[in-house]
């Protein structure tokens, strides 16, 4: 009987269990939620007040967008335990937006993004996982994981304010120490420690760097103190600023996001109650994520997405209660109202964070690599697979090539990931497919 009720997403356990299993939900999600934040702060070079409120923005609004999945308006929303945070996919593309047309921009084409993504669940959810293929979403998920590594290192190293204003601060034996620290502690609970740990493990390596870095009087207390106790989102706190290249990027990654949502909502109904998702649940989960987004870029926050820790955590514990995860949304809610929370993670030194994010965007790039393992390696998939990762690494890594471009276009074509999910997208479209075998009646196309 607790079987059969544990797989009904409407199943309300009782309160001190709902609070325990939805904290579980946030822990697993908390340090990806906010490490976002905390990468397009400093490449945009937002100062501490700013930072401070685009941390709290990202607890605020993954629990207000979790929310609109497990309790849902209208045909809006899986109903489904399915939590929301801030996307990774997104990074590469707002990381070169924050820096040359602002945070307005990227906040725009976040709004853009959600409502395209918003229009995507509409019409075309049911049917994007047989259009896009695990050729192109795994070139791409691990193309994400893979444009970021700099990122990573540069953070571990000391950050980007530190390489350009005190470079004798960069790359200092105390920050590496702090940096490795974190991936050894995130790696071994990962793989020796039992239970909801692992899926905590990000968070338990920061807390651990975060422990040392205080001990070594690395952390900086003055925001803090200046921080309030309550704040609510202000609209359009970066301003708005429209261009076509930041409407182009996200629309485009939207599509991606829209993949993944869909992934991890077949895992949440296949894990926790044995079946495959409907078309209802699918198309108001993808709803769900493109109008978080897009409300939240309204407030000044980053594009949210579905996590696919929390729908692995569904299988560990075998609950597939959705009013478990709301009451994880309530906790971030709260979290995101609350100043002094987000100043007390924005105290964090860049190492701890480069340390957790080396370790995150390496798994984020095993990902992808795990989805193209499933895909069977003919000429035509391997040439997909060449010539985007050829120009999107390439253009990346040389951008003077393309100098006589708008600067418009030139930074879409450098920005490393769009030029690898533009060239597959058109590869796999163009490209005749592999013939079926005849003595097996399977494709070989992916």
């Amino acid at each position: 009987m607790r079987e059969n009720r544990n797989q009904n997403p409407d199943y309300l356990p009782p309160a001190g269990e709902a609070a325990a299993l939805g904290l579980q939900h946030v822990l697993a999600m908390f340090a990806g939620n906010v490490a976002p934040a905390f990468i397009i702060a400093g490449a945009a070079g937002l100062a501490a007040a700013e930072t401070v409120y685009l941390i709290q923005m990202a607890m605020l609004f993954a629990g207000l967008a979790t929310l609109l999945q497990t309790v849902g308006a209208g045909k809006i929303g899986a109903r489904l335990p399915v939590m929301q945070g801030t996307s990774f996919a997104f990074v590469p593309i707002m990381i070169p937006l924050a820096k040359t047309a602002g945070m307005g921009a990227v906040v725009c084409g976040a709004i853009v993004g959600g409502i395209f993504h918003f229009f995507v669940g509409v019409f075309a959810a049911a049917s994007l996982r047989k259009h896009i293929p695990p050729l192109i979403s795994g070139l791409i998920i691990m193309s994400i994981g893979i444009f970021l590594f700099p990122v990573g290192i540069q953070y571990a190293a000391g950050g980007a304010w530190a390489m350009h204003n005190k470079p004798e601060l960069f790359g200092t034996l105390a920050n590496w120490s702090l940096a490795m620290l974190v991936v050894l502690v995130t790696v071994g609970v990962k793989f020796f420690a039992r239970g909801f740990a692992t899926s905590a493990a990000a968070l338990i390596g920061i807390v651990a760097g975060c422990a040392a870095a205080v001990l070594l009087d690395l952390v900086h207390y003055g925001g803090i103190a200046k921080a309030g106790w309550f704040e609510l989102p202000r609209p359009f706190k970066f301003g708005f600023h429209f261009t076509i290249t930041a409407a182009a990027a996200f629309c485009l990654m939207s599509v991606v996001s829209a993949v993944e949502t869909v992934g991890d909502i077949s895992v949440v109904t296949k894990t926790g109650a044995g079946r495959e998702a409907t078309k209802d649940e699918i198309a108001g989960g993808t709803m769900a994520d493109g109008l978080g987004t897009a409300v939240a870029g309204l407030f000044g926050a980053l594009p949210n997405t579905s996590y696919s820790q929390n729908a692995g955590l569904v299988a560990l514990t075998g609950v597939m209660s959705r009013h478990v995860v709301s009451v994880g949304a309530l906790f971030l809610i709260a979290a995101g109202l609350i100043p002094k929370i987000g100043a007390v993670i924005a105290a964090m030194p860049p190492a701890v964070l480069g340390g957790g994010v080396i370790v995150m965007f390496g798994m984020v790039a095993s990902a992808g690599l795990k989805m193209l393992a499933d895909v069977k390696m003919t000429p035509r998939n391997m040439a997909v697979i060449a010539v985007s990762l050829s120009f999107g690494i390439g253009l990346k890594a040389m951008p003077m090539s393309l100098h006589l471009l708008p600067e418009e276009v030139r930074l879409l074509l450098t920005s490393g990931l769009l030029p690898v999910a533009v060239v597959a997208f058109a590869l796999n479209a163009v490209l005749p497919k592999d013939k079926e075998k005849k003595e097996t009646g399977v494709k070989t196309s992916s």
